[in-house]
C-alpha cells in the first residue's frame, strides 16, 4: 500500500510540475546572489511553426542596486551573453528598454534599478526541432560599490505538435511590458528628430538637437552613442509653448580623437520622454551649425520649461545660504552677530525685532547689489564668479581697513557714530536709534561671506550665472534670505535675545575677545595681499593697519581732546593704503607656491590632461585661492594627510593645482565648462572618465579616494 502512495505522490508531482510549466510558460531557475536574481523566461511552451522566438533576460535587484544600459556612461558595462552550447539557435538579438539616468558627483551613468527584462529575439535554425538555450551571462551590479557577476542559465522549449504557440502566460505579459519600453523608430514613437547640428572648435563642441512630437513633451532626455573617446553630457532642455517641440543642448568632449569630423560621423540618438514613457532611436550624421543657430542657453527664458527646475534651484540657494552661516568666512562676523544679540539683553521685544529685521535687510540688499554688479559685468563680457572681488587688492585693502576699525571699536578705543540720516532709519517705528547701523552690519556680513562656498551654493550660483538677469536676481535673493535666516529667526522670536543677561562688565570682556577675532581676519587679508601683489605690499599694509589702531588707541588714552581727529587720520591712512599696490608692483607679483602639501602638486595645465589620461594616468585638479577659506579647510582635512594624500602621491595619479587668487580667464573658462563660477572646485579625470567629473564643495578623505577609484582603470573598481 505504501508503494502505491509513493507512486501516486510521484505522479501528482510530475503532473503538477507539467501543469505549472504550462500555466506560466518556460523559464530557467533563478540564479541568485547576495544582491541580484537573474533568469531566462519565455512566453512559449512550444515553438510552433515560427522560426522566431522571443525570450527575456529577467533581473530582480536589491534596493539601490543597478545594472547598466548598452552604453553605460562614465563607468560600468552592460550585461553580455555567450550562447555557446545552445542547440537550434541561429541568431540572438538583445533589445534595450529605456534606461534611467543616474548622476553622482557629476558622474553620469545609464541603467536600471529594481527590475528589468531585456527582450531577446531568437532566430531558429529549424522550427521543427527543439530549442535548447544555454546562456553564460556576464554583468556588473553596482550600488555604493560594483561587483561583477556571472550567471549560467538554461531554458528548453520543445517543438510544437499542433503548430499553435501559447502566448498568454505571465511571462508573456512581463516580456511584452518591457518590450513596449524599447525605443521605436520615428513611425512608432510619435517623435522625430528634425535636426542635429554641431558647433565645434575641433576639441570640444555642442550638439543642438531639435525634436518634435505628436503628444506633449514633459521631461525629454537624450542619450547619444558614437565612436570610442567621445563623451556626451546631460542635456540642457528647452520646450516651446506648444510643448510639441524640444531643443536639447549636449556638450561633446573628445573630438580631437576622431579620425574624421563629427559632421561626417554617424551617431545613434535615443530620445526619450516621461510622457508614456516613450523612446525614439534614430541614426543621424550631424550637420555643421550655421552662425544663426541658437543653443539652449540662448533660448532659455523664465517662462520656458526650466520653470520647474528654477524652483528646485531656489530651494538649493536657500539651503546653501543657510549653510553659509556655518562656513569659516562668516565666522569673523560672528563677533558682530554675537554682540548684536547679547546687547539686547533685557530689551523690549519690539526693539529686538526691528533691529534684527534691519540686519536681515542689509544682507538681502547686499546680495541684490552683488547680483546687479554681476549682471553688469556679464553684459560687458567680463569674467564673473562667486567671490571674485577678493581677486582685487583694492577690495582686500578696503575690507582690512573696515575690519580694523570694527576691531578698534570692539576694544573700546572709540564709538562709531553714523551720520544722522543713516542712524535714524527706522527710528519712528522702533522708537530707538541705530537701525541704519544694524543694516550696515548685515551688509558687512555679506561681503565677508563671499570668499566661502557651501554645499548647494555652487550649484545654485552656477545655474544663475549661466542664465539671464532675472534668474541671477532670483537666485541671489534666495541666497540672501538663507544667510539672513538667523536674524529672521530672532526677529520672529525676539525672546531668544531679550532673555540674554543684561549688558555689564562681562560684555566688555566679550567685546575685546571678539575684537581679536576681527584682527585675525585682517591679518588673513594681509596674507592674501602678500600673494596677490608681493611681500613688501603686505608689510606696508600691515604697518598702515597698525598705525590706524595706534591712532585710535592714542586718541582714547588722551581723552579724545581733538574731536574727530581720528577720522581725519583714518582718511589719510586709507588713501595711503590704497596706493600700496601701484607703489610696490615694480617689485613683482607674488608667486603661488604649488610645491606645498609635500610637493605633490603640479601647475594646472588643461591642455596636458587628455594625453595624461590616454597614457593611463588619473588627474586630480584642485582650483583654489588664498582668499578661499573653504579651499584651505579642504586641503587641511582631506588633501594633506592620510590615505588621500598617499593616493595623490601615487605613480598613477597627477595632482594639478590652479591658483585663482588673482583673475585668470583660463581658470574662469575652465570652471564655466562645468557650470561652476566659484571655488572650491575639484575635478577628477581618468581612463574611465576622460572628460572629468566634479566633486562636492566640501571634501572628505573618502570622497577623494572614491573619486580616484571611479576615474581609474576598470580593475581599480571595487
Amino acid at each position: 500500500m505504501n508503494a502505491v502512495y509513493i507512486w501516486l505522490a510521484i505522479f501528482i508531482g510530475i503532473f503538477s510540475t507539467t501543469f505549472s510549466s504550462s500555466a506560466n510558460g518556460a523559464s530557467s531557475t533563478w540564479n541568485e546572489t547576495e544582491h541580484t536574481q537573474v533568469r531566462l523566461i519565455s512566453a512559449l511552451d512550444t515553438i510552433g511553426n515560427d522560426t522566431n522566438v522571443t525570450i527575456g533576460l529577467h533581473f530582480k535587484l536589491n534596493p539601490e542596486w543597478k545594472v547598466y544600459w548598452r552604453s553605460a556612461g562614465d563607468a560600468g558595462y552592460p550585461p553580455s551573453i555567450d550562447w555557446t552550447g545552445s542547440e537550434n539557435l541561429a541568431e540572438a538579438t538583445m533589445r534595450w528598454p529605456i534606461p534611467e539616468r543616474f548622476s553622482i558627483l557629476g558622474f553620469e551613468t545609464l541603467g536600471y534599478k529594481k527590475e528589468i527584462v531585456f527582450p531577446i529575439s531568437i532566430k531558429l535554425k529549424n522550427s521543427n526541432q527543439d530549442l535548447s538555450i544555454k546562456a553564460n551571462v556576464d554583468y556588473l551590479a553596482c550600488a555604493e560599490l560594483c561587483i561583477p557577476y556571472e550567471a549560467r542559465l538554461e531554458i528548453f522549449i520543445p517543438k510544437g505538435v499542433s503548430g499553435v504557440a501559447r502566448t498568454g502566460g505571465p511571462e508573456a505579459h512581463l516580456i511584452s511590458r518591457y518590450d513596449s519600453r524599447v525605443p521605436k523608430t520615428a513611425d512608432g514613437s510619435g517623435m522625430v528628430i528634425k535636426s542635429a547640428e554641431i558647433k565645434t572648435d575641433n576639441k570640444k563642441g555642442i550638439l543642438i538637437v531639435t525634436a518634435t512630437a505628436t503628444a506633449d513633451f514633459t521631461e525629454p532626455d537624450i542619450f547619444i552613442e558614437g565612436p570610442d573617446g567621445l563623451s556626451f553630457s546631460n542635456p540642457q532642455t528647452w520646450i516651446d509653448a506648444s510643448a510639441k517641440m524640444a531643443v536639447l543642448e549636449i556638450s561633446v568632449d573628445g573630438l580631437g580623437h576622431l579620425k574624421k569630423p563629427l559632421n561626417e560621423t554617424e551617431l545613434t540618438f535615443t530620445l526619450v520622454d516621461k510622457n508614456g514613457p516613450r523612446g525614439l532611436e534614430q541614426n543621424i550624421v550631424p550637420t555643421m551649425a550655421s552662425a544663426s543657430t541658437l543653443a539652449v542657453s540662448d533660448l532659455l527664458a523664465p517662462a520656458l520649461s526650466g520653470g520647474t527646475s528654477i524652483f528646485v534651484i531656489l530651494g538649493l540657494a536657500l539651503l546653501g545660504g543657510i549653510i553659509l552661516n556655518l562656513m569659516p568666512c562668516v565666522l569673523p562676523v560672528l563677533s558682530i552677530k554675537l554682540m548684536g544679540a547679547v546687547s539686547h539683553g533685557g530689551s523690549d521685544k519690539k526693539t529686538v525685532r526691528f533691529s534684527f529685521i534691519a540686519s536681515a535687510m542689509g544682507i538681502i540688499f547686499s546680495f541684490l547689489l552683488l547680483a546687479g554688479a554681476l549682471v553688469a559685468l556679464k553684459s560687458a563680457g567680463a569674467a564673473i564668479g562667486w567671490g571674485i572681488q577678493f581677486q582685487h587688492p583694492w577690495f582686500l585693502i578696503s575690507m582690512a581697513l573696515v575690519i580694523v576699525v570694527f576691531a578698534a571699536n570692539m576694544w573700546g578705543f572709540f564709538e562709531i557714530h553714523l551720520p544722522g540720516a543713516i542712524s535714524e532709519i527706522g527710528a519712528i517705528q522702533s522708537h530707538q536709534h541705530g537701525l541704519g547701523g544694524h543694516f550696515l552690519t548685515g551688509a558687512f556680513a555679506t561681503l565677508l561671506a563671499t570668499p566661502c562656498s557651501a554645499p548647494f551654493l555652487g550649484t545654485a550660483v552656477g545655474f544663475a550665472l549661466a542664465r539671464g538677469p532675472l534668474d541671477i536676481f532670483m537666485v541671489f535673493t534666495a541666497l540672501g534670505i538663507g544667510l539672513a535666516s538667523p536674524y529672521l529667526l530672532i526677529a520672529m522670536w525676539p525672546g531668544l535675545a531679550t532673555k540674554m543677561p543684561k549688558p555689564g562688565r562681562w560684555m566688555v570682556i566679550l567685546r575685546r575677545i571678539m575684537g581679536f577675532a576681527l584682527a585675525a581676519t585682517a591679518l588673513w587679508l594681509v596674507s592674501i595681499i602678500a600673494v596677490q601683489v608681493n611681500v613688501m605690499a603686505a608689510w606696508l599694509l600691515g604697518a598702515v593697519l597698525a598705525v590706524v589702531v595706534g591712532v585710535f588707541w592714542l586718541h582714547h588714552r588722551m581723552g579724545r581732546r581733538y574731536g574727530r581727529l581720528e577720522w581725519v587720520a583714518l582718511a589719510v591712512l586709507a588713501v595711503l593704503a590704497l596706493l600700496i599696490p601701484d607703489g610696490t608692483r615694480q617689485n613683482g607679483y607674488g608667486k603661488y607656491d604649488v610645491s606645498e602639501l609635500n610637493g605633490i602638486w603640479q601647475p594646472f595645465d588643461q591642455g596636458a590632461i587628455p594625453a595624461l589620461v590616454r597614457s593611463g594616468k588619473t588627474v586630480f585638479v584642485d582650483v583654489t585661492a588664498e582668499w578661499c577659506l573653504t579651499c584651505q579647510i579642504n586641503k587641511a582635512v582631506s588633501l594633506s594627510h592620510g590615505e588621500a594624500l598617499a593616493r595623490l602621491k601615487g605613480k598613477d595619479v597627477v595632482a594639478m593645482q590652479a591658483d585663482w587668487t588673482r583673475p585668470s580667464d583660463e581658470i574662469s573658462n575652465y570652471l564655466a565648462n562645468f557650470g561652476r563660477y566659484g571655488i572650491p572646485f575639484n575635478a577628477v579625470y581618468g581612463p574611465e572618465t576622460p572628460n572629468g567629473f566634479a566633486l562636492p564643495e566640501l571634501l572628505s578623505q573618502q570622497i577623494v579616494i572614491d573619486a580616484l577609484n571611479k576615474a581609474g582603470k576598470k580593475e581599480q573598481l571595487k
